[in-house]
């Protein structure tokens, strides 16, 4: 870039952005890391650092997570007040489902943080919600966008007015469909969703959907093989415990029946949960 006779400053994004010590998924000290920011980055050049890393306060080198580079654009928009943000993907934007699942995915030109932030923590993998969150708190747009059509207007996300109304299809495959029932005579209350919560915690296992009655609690999750067991022989201690696996969970965001019966052509139906806008399918495919 510099031979291109661009203004350009090289700046180590360790040296900016401060987390602690949670490797692998480090939580940014914002406080610090926006005063190292605005102190370090000069406003005439044009910035290259590098994303998903950060550094602890012994000067250790840590990593943000999932779409940690993403992330990292946005922790620098926040500190430095920027007029916008934009990602480049492979994919024109954000569509209304995965091109590997539809043939006829429609490309969303516009949404809401809300809508973007149900989307991407339901399973959407273009972007990620805590990339989106920084954004919206200061009300910065984000533009998500394609590098083999760099001309395409892509999407924009930001305070639009209008929610989103073309229903959006989330498929996440190979879950396992958890249901606890209480050993003894007691209910599925507080002390024991406390206990239930803190084995999942400590298991490092995420809840993608989770339903609960007065005597069972039923959670669906990724089926990570080298944590799922281990949660479950801990379950096992307090409550009587029965799984299914090979499951796929289906999220639609801004349903109608019509969807639904869509998408559930050769699928059993273990477990529904609707919302005002979103419905969450649990199935086994019959093929």
């Amino acid at each position: 870039m510099a031979q291109t006779g661009l203004a350009v400053t090289w700046l180590d994004a360790r040296q900016l952005i401060r987390t602690d010590t949670s490797f692998r998924e480090g939580r940014v000290d914002w406080t610090e890391t926006c005063r190292r920011i605005n102190q370090t980055v000069p406003t005439t050049d044009i910035i290259v650092t590098q994303g998903f890393i950060g550094q602890t306060a012994d000067n250790r080198t840590t990593t943000l997570g999932r779409e940690g580079s993403d992330y990292t654009a946005a922790i620098f928009a926040y500190c430095l007040d920027a007029e916008s943000v934009t990602i480049w993907k492979d994919v024109p934007g954000v569509l209304n489902a995965d091109p590997k699942w539809f043939d006829d995915t429609v490309l969303l030109d516009k949404l809401t943080y809300q809508d973007a932030i149900e989307l991407a923590y339901y399973g959407a993998t273009v972007i990620h919600p805590k990339t989106i969150k920084p954004l919206q708190n200061k009300s910065i747009p984000l533009y998500v966008r394609s590098f083999l059509q760099p001309d395409a207007p892509g999407t924009v996300i930001s305070n639009a007015e209008q929610h989103l109304l073309t229903p959006s299809f989330i498929f996440k495959i190979n879950q396992v469909l958890i249901s606890l029932h209480p050993n003894d005579f007691s209910f599925i209350a507080e002390d024991n969703l406390s206990r239930i919560f803190g084995r999942f915690a400590q298991a490092g296992v995420k809840i993608n959907l989770m339903q609960n009655t007065a005597i069972s609690f039923s959670v669906v999750v990724d089926a990570n093989p080298d944590r799922v067991p281990a949660l479950l022989t801990q379950l096992k201690q307090d409550f009587r415990v029965s799984y299914n696996d090979g499951l796929e969970l289906i999220t639609i965001r801004y349903y109608d029946q019509s969807t639904i019966d869509r998408v559930l052509v050769n699928k059993k139906l273990l477990l529904e949960q609707k919302s005002r806008y979103t419905v969450q399918l649990v199935v086994k495919d019959l093929g």
